[in-house]
């Protein structure tokens, strides 16, 4: 069974008064779907009531991946494989020489993270080569924003546009998608 839904989108050519808008039109009740911005706005999630990412969080554990690798490594290798005195160190442990092998745990815990949270970004975003652009006006990308509202049982595509035009739209638009 098909059920189709209406989506109206709202393109505003000045980001304050999108902020605005957003909080209006959320005051009211009314869910917005997605905004799209050539650039991040400060205060747009917090005024969509987005949660706060968990990126922190993986991005820590990704550091603490790196650094334990790097132990592992310069361990494995300056200690256990193949122990070198460098600098008249001997090399009896890890702990005596840790001090020398503190800019390649630092190295490797940034290439970690850095690495590990592009990939997770791209994964948690749905950004996979060729996929398909998601973008529904090219100008979003340039120096407008967009808003996009779905319409549900509740109000139609009319009293939408009227909210849109009274915040600040300078071009709305309606569409019907068919959901499965």
């Amino acid at each position: 069974m098909s059920k189709k839904s209406t989506l109206v989108r709202g393109l505003y050519d000045d980001d304050d008064i999108l902020l605005s808008g957003v909080k209006e039109i959320r005051g009211q009740g009314i869910e917005i779907k997605e905004v799209y911005s050539p650039f991040p706005i400060h205060g747009l999630d917090k005024a969509l009531g987005l949660k706060d990412s968990r990126l922190a969080i993986a991005a820590f554990i990704y550091g603490i991946t790196g650094t334990s690798l790097a132990m592992l490594l310069t361990w494995y290798t300056m200690i256990n494989d193949w122990p070198m005195i460098i600098g008249g160190k001997p090399n009896f442990s890890f702990y005596e020489n840790m001090p020398s092998f503190v800019p390649i745990m630092f190295e490797l815990t940034v290439f970690c993270a850095a690495h590990l949270m592009v990939l997770t970004f791209l994964a948690r975003g749905g950004y996979f080569p060729g996929q398909k652009a998601k973008n529904p006006d090219k100008r979003t990308t340039d120096d407008h924003f967009l808003m996009e509202i779905e319409v549900n049982e509740n109000q139609t595509a009319e009293q939408i546009k009227n909210l849109l035009s009274s915040t600040g739209a300078v071009e709305i638009s309606d569409t019907t998608n068919d959901n499965i």
